[in-house]
């Protein structure tokens, strides 16, 4: 599997596209669809993945077919196939209430949106926020290989051991 990152908007999300045999899913649009679909090309999209509903991940949405969204609204905790991606929803409650996190376990990849960054996690103040879930969360993927990679909604990339070791949060639980 191929993953490309497009640094969209002015908070500087992270849309992933991941392609396997020209075919992508596309996982947070958050802006500048004209970036995202330059990426694109003519690759036929089949889903498009929410991590959580924030205006800077969800901002290029709109431009996407509706049936192929994938969110917290119509998604259960389990593994799902789409095409040749399989991958499983695991619910990450904490920095929102709907936060969703995408775990592909053949690569061993994470897509969490806010959930972890590098060294951090995401903020618990804003609306739909709580830190008590935001702990649970950590506590539920502390559980999951340490040699994850975790994908996150803005920044770099990071592993769950170098979170374990590293981040501050981590040591909370």
């Amino acid at each position: 599997m191929k993953i490309h990152t497009v640094i969209v908007g002015s908070l500087e999300e992270n849309c992933y596209i991941l392609e396997k045999e020209n075919k992508v899913l596309v996982i947070d649009p958050g802006d500048e669809i004209e970036k995202i679909k330059k990426v694109i090309g003519s690759k036929e999209v089949l889903g498009v993945l929410i991590t959580h509903n924030h205006f800077d991940h969800v901002g290029a949405l709109s431009y996407f077919n509706k049936k192929n969204i994938y969110s917290f609204n119509n998604l259960e905790e389990k593994e799902y196939i789409i095409d040749s991606f399989k991958f499983d929803v695991i619910f990450t409650p904490g920095h929102s209430i709907d936060s969703i996190s995408y775990y592909f376990k053949e690569e061993n990849l994470l897509f969490g949106g806010d959930f972890i960054f590098h060294l951090s996690i995401g903020r618990c103040d804003l609306p739909g926020g709580d830190y008590n879930k935001m702990l649970n969360s950590i506590r539920k993927i502390k559980k999951y290989p340490d040699n994850m990679i975790i994908y996150p909604g803005h920044g770099i990339p990071t592993t769950l051991k170098n979170e374990i070791e590293n981040n501050i949060y981590f040591k909370e639980v």
